[in-house]
């Protein structure tokens, strides 16, 4: 099986760390604070229903754009504005996914989310971030089995 992306396995790493529940929630809190919405050059609302990832609740969109060296740039988008942690895996996707190898992205597994989030993440909660993680590896599986 491929090596999960460099960036996302330091992420995992850092994570790894933690042992108290406030500590992750403001290490989530900051790393929501880096997401970024897609730019109106790749969407603008209101956008397509296929980009949107179901179960979410906090109304998560991914778009993924090829780039010329084969791999994808991932775009997100967060309507909830008390999305926090859909902000944060966002961005923890971003920069751990655009750019990285086909394979590495497919290899993204959703039990990342417990590293992230913890164990005693509501049920609802666990389920749209993994259907967040869902979007971006099949999107990845799409390109490598077209190719």
């Amino acid at each position: 099986m491929a090596e999960l992306p460099p960036k996302l396995r330091e992420y995992l790493d850092d994570f790894a760390f933690i042992s108290s529940r406030e500590e992750r929630i403001d290490y989530l809190i900051d790393i929501a604070d880096e997401f970024k919405a897609v730019p109106a050059s790749i969407a603008t609302q209101p956008y397509d229903e296929a980009q949107r990832v179901i179960g979410c609740e906090s109304e998560a969109f991914v778009w993924a754009i090829d780039r010329p060296d084969g791999t994808l740039d991932f775009y997100f988008d967060v309507l909830n504005p008390q999305g926090l942690s859909a902000m944060a895996l966002s961005a923890i996707l971003d920069q751990a996914c655009s750019g990285a190898p086909l394979d590495e992205v497919a290899a993204v597994n959703g039990e990342v989310v417990f590293t992230f989030f913890g164990r005693d993440i509501s049920m609802g909660k666990g389920r749209g971030l993994t259907e967040l993680i869902n979007a971006v590896v099949y999107q990845a599986k799409r390109r490598l089995h077209s190719g």
